[in-house]
This record gives C-alpha cells, structure tokens and sequence, in this order.
C-alpha cells in the first residue's frame, strides 16, 4: 500500500493544494490588533504627538498596547467615566496658527533667515529659496511626493523650505504619517527639522516642560527623515539639532533656537522598537478582551485594568487615559501617583502603606537604603514635633505667668 493517501492517477495533473497558508506573524497581529480595537472601529492613526509621549513614559504597557492598536483613548476615557482633559484649546490652536503663518510669510524669509543664523552661519544667504509644491492625494501620495522633492532639492543644491511635508514611519507594522511644521534643505544637502510652537522664549529661555515636549516631538520626526535619507545614495545628513521657533518675550515676533535632539531621539527608537513587539504583550491579555467605546463599562474596565500601567502626575499633560489612571493609583494606594521622582526613591516599597510601615519600622529591611531613609526621616519629624510641642508649652506658661503677673500688680 501507498503511503501517499492521495496519490495522483496515472496519466492526471496533480491537484493544487487548497489549503490556505498560515498567516504570517505580521498578519497575526493585525488581525490581533483589530480585534482589540473592536469590530468594525477603525484605527485611529498615530502621530507625532502621540508617538513623542510613549517615549516619555516607556514603562507603560497599557499605552503602548492602545496605540499600538489605534484605539481611540479619548473615547475609551469616556467610556470609563473619566473623560480626558488633554488637548490644546481652541484658542491655544488658533493663536499657534496665527504665529506659524507669521514665521512662514514671504516664503519662509524669516524662518530660513533663523535657521542659517542658529545652524548653519557659513552657508550662502538665503536670498532664493525653493518652495516645492507638495499637495498630492491622500497621505500616501502626499509621502512619495515630499521623497521626491527632498531628493531633487538635493540634486539642485542651495536653500529649500518645505513647508508641512508629509513623513512616515512604521509603527507596530503599519505607516504612521507624520507632518512636521516644516523641513529645511542646507545647501550642503543636510536637512533640518523646524518646530514652530507658540510658548514665548523669555530673556532666551522658555518653559523646560515644554522644550522638553517639543524637543521629542521633533525626535520623531528626525526618526523618520532618517529613513527617506537612507533610500537616497548617497544618503543626505539628516541634522540632530533642530530649529525651535517662538514668540519672543510677550511679542509676536518670532525667535529661535537650537536643540539637540539626539537623546530623544535614542529614547523614541528604542520605545517604537518596543512597540513593535507589542504581540508579546497581546499574548498576555485574557481570551476576548476588547477596547470598543460602546462595550458595558464593567466589561470595559476589566479589559483596560488587564492591562499594567505607570501612572504617574505627567500623565495629566500627555495621555487621554490619565485621569482614570490617576484614580485607579489612588484606589490601589500606590506610590507612583506622587510622582516618577518619589516612585524611584522608594524602590521595592510600591504602596503608601508600605512606606509608613516602613517609616514607623513596622516592616522592610532596615539594610534596604529606602527603608532606613525612612526611618531616619520620621525620627526627624518626630524629634522636631518633639521640640515644637515643648517650646509651645514654655511659651504658654511665660503667657500665663505674665497674666498672674498682671492681676496681683495692676
């Protein structure tokens, strides 16, 4: 007998194979993805912004899983009756624009008067500058278009103003298009990265919070130049230090300055490196969990909480989910609702609990640093409520002495 169970009769084609090939690893997790989403929600896309606050805070689990799936977070904190607080005012967006049209008026003359004399004080003046025409349709078209004008602005040499291009990058195996305030060509062929933002640069500094916020979101975008120039031979120098551009003082004229960005830029890369692994974190979610907005609020929150977070007060100014964070930290007691600085000082102690019992020598390791900081610091309280309590005493009694004094001798 055969061991084909199937063989082919003489003289007849075989027959194809019918059975469907598994699903590559990338398939998968889009798939996986989609269902996490919820059925028939589409995915909410990525941006600069967004991509900036994972590298901000690269312990959180449940933000990665959630971007990485494109849910729509505002809905979802909503949904959980905690509806977010982030995002800029209408006002705050209006008076951005207001300021950008300033900065890039006259084709950009001030803005590439600013660039050459922050970076680039050797180059030719800016007196002519290409501005190509980067309208195309759709993100997609839109992308190719602004790669195929960064090369001819290369091949042209001398100043280019790219006024809103659009970039993209992988994100979790899917392009997250990207639309920096404006991209510079050098005519040394470099490439520079232009955040406008409308906070004031007072005395030559600005809020370091919000240069801070600035600076990561201009890494993304350094991040994804990089891979246009790596398509071209040779490979255009994309600059690590980008052009911040604000109000100065409480005017409206526009000033600037450089900001290296090559720290974030090492931070974004490793967390969207992270993020792209994010299959392993899918795999450790319970069998049917589901973000969708119009799910029963219990079941909502059981599949949010199966997922770790790390909350933690910055929270408030980068993420749509922070307020139901902050809630569920406070409900778990845990330490990181005072802070990353005071969560880090602690180190194994994870609730306030914990830390007062550690404090009044109930429990810990009195060899563990934190715990004998501790311990130290309550004997100190102590001893200084100590000295307060006597020294009220001492001056209650010269009080009521003065007062018999003042009866028997009026």
């Amino acid at each position: 007998m055969s061991e084909f169970h199937r063989s082919a009769s003489p003289g007849l084609p075989p027959q194809p194979n019918r059975t469907p090939p598994p699903p590559t690893r990338g398939t998968a997790l889009r798939h996986r993805l989609a269902e996490l989403r919820g059925p028939d929600v589409p995915a909410k896309a990525l941006d600069a912004r967004a991509l900036a606050a994972l590298a901000a805070n690269p312990g959180c689990r449940r933000r990665a899983i959630l971007d990485g799936a494109g849910v729509d977070k505002t809905a979802l904190a909503g949904a959980l009756g905690s509806p977010s607080g982030f995002g800029q005012s209408q006002f705050a967006l209006t008076r951005g624009n207001a300021f950008e049209a300033k900065v890039k008026a006259d084709g950009g003359a001030e803005l590439l008067r600013l660039v050459r004399t922050h970076l680039d004080p050797g180059a030719e003046p800016a007196e002519r500058a290409a501005v190509p025409d980067l309208s195309a349709i759709g993100p997609e078209g839109r992308t190719a278009r602004t790669a195929l004008a960064l090369r001819e602005a290369v091949e042209a040499g001398g100043w280019a103003l790219f006024d809103h291009p659009m970039l993209a990058l992988e994100v979790a195996g899917s392009p997250a298009f990207l639309e920096p305030d404006a991209v510079v060509v050098h005519p040394d062929g470099s490439w520079t990265v232009v955040e406008i933002k409308s906070f004031p640069m007072l005395d030559g500094s600005a809020d370091p919070a919000k240069v801070g916020a600035a600076a990561r979101q201009a890494a993304v975008y350094v991040l994804a130049l990089e891979q246009v120039a790596a398509r071209l031979t040779p490979a255009p120098r994309v600059r690590h230090d980008v052009l911040l551009v604000c109000p100065k003082d409480f005017a409206n004229l526009p000033t600037a300055a450089a900001v290296d960005v090559r720290k974030q830029r090492a931070v974004t890369a490793r967390q969207l490196a992270r993020l792209t692994r994010i299959q392993d974190i899918a795999d450790t979610l319970p069998a049917g969990t589901c973000f969708a907005p119009d799910l029963p609020a219990e079941q909502l929150t059981a599949a949010v909480d199966a997922v770790p977070a790390a909350y933690a007060p910055e929270c408030l100014s980068a993420c749509e989910l922070a307020f139901h964070c902050r809630q569920r930290a406070r409900a778990a007691d845990e330490v990181t609702a005072l802070g990353r600085a005071a969560r880090a000082e602690l180190g194994g102690l994870s609730t306030v609990e914990d830390v007062l019992a550690a404090a009044r020598g109930e429990s810990g390791d009195p060899a563990d640093p934190a715990v004998a900081a501790l311990r130290r610091a309550a004997a100190l309280r102590a001893e200084a409520l100590s000295a307060h309590v006597q020294g009220a005493d001492v001056q209650g009694a010269d009080v009521q002495g003065a007062d018999v004094q003042g009866a028997l001798c009026p």
